[in-house]
C-alpha cells in the first residue's frame, strides 16, 4: 500500500468553516499627490525651494553648530518673509518642539527610520498652528534639540542623516505651509536648551534688540521634556530642559498634551534646583580658611568643577599659597616631581595660575597647594602619593573636601564655560563622564590616611549681581 504524498492536499469537509482573510492594517501615510507630481517633475521645471538653510556658529571663531530653516510659502496671504520688521509687527511668539511635540515617528519607533517615517503628534496639530499665525497674530517657531545630526565636516555622523532631517521638516513645513522657522542645535553648546542661545538668534533675525519688543506675558513654548513624574502608567519626562528654557526666556510652558488635548498639568520634578545654594547676600563670604603651619601641603578633594579654583584664589593663593596644575604639567608623576622641588628650594612659583594671574610675584618659602584639575584626587590611592610627599620632605599635609554634588558641578561647568566673565582660565564644557567617573571613584578622605586636617567645604554661589543672574539661569 502506497502512503499519501505529504504534499497532497486534503478536501475540506462540507459546511466546514473557512477563516477570513487577515485585515490590512492602515497606515498614515504623509505622502501627498503634490509630492508625488513633484517626484516625476524635471528639476528645471520645480519652482524655488520655500525653505532656506544656514548654519550659524556661536561667533565667527567656531564651527557651526546651529541649523536655520526659513519657510516661506509662494501663495499664502501675508507671506512676507519680513512682516515681523513691517508696520504690523508680530510680537507674539509661539514656540515649539519638533519631535515628539509636532510629529511622531509613523513606525512607532523611538527615532525615525528615514526621511518619510513621521505623523503628526495629533490630528489637530497643523490646524492649531494654522490658526495661531492666521487668526491670532502669532509668530510660530521651532526650537529643538538635534545632537543626532552633525553639522562638521569631519563628523562621523552619517551625512544622510543631515539631509534626512532637511527632508522632513521641509515635508512638515510643506503641509502646515505658513511663514515658519526651525532652529536646530546640533551640539552641547550656547545654543542647546535649556540655554538660551537660538532665541537669541531668534530675536537677532527678527531684528529686536529692546526687551519690550517681545509680548513675553502672551508667548509661549510647547516642548515635551518637562520633567514630568511617572503618572498612571504614563513614563516620567527624560528631562526638564523644554520647561527650563521657557522658564529661561520668561514664557509660558505647555507639554504637548495640556496644549493640543487640554489635559491638566502633571507634576513634575527638576533634577537641580539652584536656588538653595544662592547665598542671601552678595557680600557674603566664606569663613577663612585658617593657616596652622608655615610650610604645607594642602590637598584638594572634589568634583570638577566643585568650586576648588575659585577657593584657591579667595582663600589660598592670598595666603602665599603655589599652585600646582596637571593642566599644565600634565601628568601626576611630574606633578609630584616639581612640587618636591618647590619643597626642597624654598621657593614660591606660581603654577596653573589663570591667565589674569600670570604676571604675579609671590613671595618665597610659602606653603605649597596640590590641586591637579583632571585628577580631582577622589580615592585613597591617589591621595597616598601625596601623604608620602609630605612624609617625604617633612611637612604636614591638609585636605579640603569640597562636597558640591554632580548635578550642582555640572551646572558650574556649564556656567564657567559658556560665559566668559566668569572663565578667566578659558575652560571648555567637560563631558558627564568626567563627573560619573569622580563619583565611581570616590573614596571619603579620612584623617587615618595622614592629614592634619579635613576641611569641608559647602558649595555656596559667590559672586557680582550679574554674575548671580547668570548662574540661576538653568543650563543643564
Amino acid at each position: 500500500m502506497v502512503s499519501p504524498s505529504k504534499t497532497s492536499k486534503r478536501k475540506l469537509e462540507h459546511n466546514a468553516p473557512i477563516s477570513p482573510p487577515p485585515l490590512r492594517r492602515k497606515v498614515q501615510s504623509t505622502t501627498t499627490q503634490t509630492a508625488v507630481a513633484s517626484f516625476f517633475t524635471p528639476t528645471s521645471q520645480k519652482p524655488p525651494e520655500k525653505i532656506i538653510w544656514q548654519e550659524r556658529g556661536p561667533n565667527d571663531d567656531t564651527p557651526s553648530t546651529l541649523l536655520v530653516g526659513k519657510y516661506v510659502p509662494s501663495s499664502a496671504p501675508n507671506s512676507d518673509s519680513n512682516d515681523f520688521n513691517t508696520a504690523t509687527k508680530r510680537l507674539k511668539v509661539a514656540a515649539f518642539d519638533f519631535d515628539s511635540t509636532l510629529i511622531q515617528t509613523s513606525s512607532g519607533k523611538k527615532f525615525a527610520s528615514d526621511a518619510q517615517d513621521w505623523k503628526w503628534w495629533h490630528s489637530t496639530v497643523p490646524s492649531t498652528l494654522r490658526k495661531l499665525y492666521l487668526e491670532d497674530g502669532y509668530r510660530v517657531v521651532v526650537i529643538s534639540n538635534q545632537g543626532g545630526i552633525s553639522l562638521k565636516a569631519d563628523s562621523k555622523a552619517p551625512k544622510s542623516k543631515l539631509g534626512s532631517f532637511k527632508s522632513k521638516v521641509s515635508a512638515v513645513f510643506n503641509q502646515l505651509d505658513i511663514p515658519i522657522s526651525i532652529y536646530a542645535a546640533t551640539e552641547k553648546d550656547i545654543y542647546r536648551k535649556p540655554r538660551t542661545g537660538m532665541w537669541s538668534e531668534l530675536l537677532e533675525d527678527l531684528d529686536i534688540h529692546l526687551p519690550g519688543d517681545v509680548d513675553l506675558e502672551n508667548s509661549l513654548f510647547v516642548g515635551d521634556a518637562g520633567g514630568r513624574n511617572a503618572s498612571n502608567g504614563k513614563p516620567k519626562d527624560f528631562s526638564c530642559s523644554d520647561r527650563n528654557f521657557a522658564e529661561n526666556v520668561g514664557i509660558r510652558f505647555h507639554t504637548p498634551e495640556e496644549y493640543f488635548l487640554g489635559e491638566a498639568p502633571r507634576e513634575f520634578t527638576r533634577s537641580f534646583e539652584h536656588s538653595e545654594y544662592l547665598t542671601s547676600s552678595t557680600t557674603e563670604v566664606l569663613e577663612p580658611f585658617a593657616k596652622k603651619n608655615k610650610l604645607d601641603i594642602v590637598l584638594f578633594c572634589g568634583s570638577p568643577a566643585a568650586g576648588k579654583s575659585t577657593f584657591y584664589w579667595q582663600q589660598l593663593e592670598p595666603l602665599g599659597y603655589a599652585r600646582i596644575n596637571q593642566d599644565l604639567l600634565k601628568t601626576r608623576d611630574k606633578c609630584i616631581k616639581v612640587a618636591g622641588q618647590y619643597l626642597d628650594e624654598g621657593k614660591s612659583v606660581a603654577i596653573g595660575m589663570s591667565t589674569a594671574k600670570n604676571s604675579a610675584q609671590f613671595p618665597l618659602a610659602q606653603p605649597l597647594m596640590i590641586n591637579p584639575p583632571d585628577n580631582t584626587n577622589a580615592d585613597r590611592e591617589v591621595r597616598s602619593k601625596w601623604v608620602e610627599l609630605a612624609a617625604k620632605h617633612s611637612v604636614p599635609i591638609r585636605c579640603v573636601l569640597f562636597t558640591a554634588n554632580p548635578e550642582l558641578c555640572e551646572h558650574n561647568d556649564v556656567v564657567r564655560a559658556l560665559n566668559n566673565v566668569m572663565n578667566p582660565e578659558k575652560r571648555m564644557i567637560l563631558p558627564s563622564m568626567a563627573f560619573r567617573g569622580f563619583m565611581s571613584r570616590y573614596k571619603k578622605p579620612e584623617l587615618n590616611e595622614g592629614f592634619q586636617d579635613i576641611t569641608k567645604v559647602a558649595f555656596r554661589f559667590n559672586g557680582s549681581e550679574a554674575e548671580r543672574r547668570i548662574w540661576a539661569r538653568h543650563w543643564t
